[in-house]
């Protein structure tokens, strides 16, 4: 599913059922380090680097809709899933977390696949920026794509949101993250020149968490493999020997 454009005041239709159709506008979008899918973490927090802002449009974009929103550390933000090819969902698929080979039900799942195309994201809070430009949240650890339109936010409470006892299913623990990544000589530069912060530390996290298809993962390949994705307004390029990853080439668009 494509979201629809928020230049547009149109209503983003979410659910139905035999009775009642449900309808909701976003009050913000998501302006994102991530320019495509491929290299999104597949869990939020697992790139603390990984930063974007939220834009909250009118009417929702007031200082009294923020008023105690900086005393929290983090947020809740509900969104819709965007930038996916069209397809109906089906009760089955496949996680990635296991390897792409066993089927699980899509509700035990986060697929993006799904009845409707909801998704919940706890993302740290940076700052709030006020201006007369309007409203904009800075945050970090996020695994949103450039674009997600934002239904709601709500405070992440620490008593009642993390529970300690509760069991992870297939995902009891956060991935491993055991790869070495090096950088050539000019990607090494061109983060060292980037002006916006440490994209080093960004494009290390991301690719130790190994963003490849499960099933390439799986396959055991020792053969020298090359990959691409987007970030900001620069194509990374990197290959991956056995557990090296080796950043080829940093280029703008």
């Amino acid at each position: 599913m494509t979201a629809r454009s928020l230049t547009d005041r149109s209503r983003i239709r979410i659910g139905t059922d035999w009775k009642t159709v449900f309808a909701f506008e976003p009050i913000g979008i998501v302006h994102s380090c991530f320019r495509e899918k491929f290299g999104i973490p597949r869990q939020p927090g697992l790139v603390s680097a990984a930063r974007a802002t939220l834009e909250l449009r009118p009417p929702y974009a007031q200082p009294a809709a923020v008023r105690g929103l900086e005393d929290f550390s983090h947020l809740w933000l509900l969104f819709v899933f965007h930038g996916l090819p069209e397809r109906r969902w089906q009760p089955t698929v496949r996680p990635p977390r296991l390897g792409g080979n066993r089927r699980l039900g899509v509700f035990a799942t986060r697929s993006p696949f799904r009845p409707n195309p909801l998704g919940l994201s706890a993302v740290r809070l940076e700052k709030i920026v006020m201006g007369s430009g309007g409203i904009t949240l800075h945050l970090a650890g996020v695994d949103l794509l450039d674009g997600t339109p934002v239904l709601d936010i709500k405070p992440y409470v620490p008593y009642a949101d993390s529970l300690l006892a509760a069991a992870g299913g297939f995902a009891p623990e956060a991935p491993s993250a055991e790869r070495d990544v090096e950088f050539s000589p000019q990607a090494a530069v061109f983060c060292a020149n980037w002006p916006q912060g440490d994209l080093r530390e960004l494009i290390t996290q991301i690719l130790r968490q190994d963003p490849r298809p499960a099933y390439v993962r799986k396959s055991g390949d020792a053969a020298l493999q090359s990959y691409g994705m987007k970030l900001y307004d620069f194509d990374v390029k990197w290959e991956v020997l056995e557990t090296t990853v080796y950043v080829t080439d940093i280029s703008q668009f």
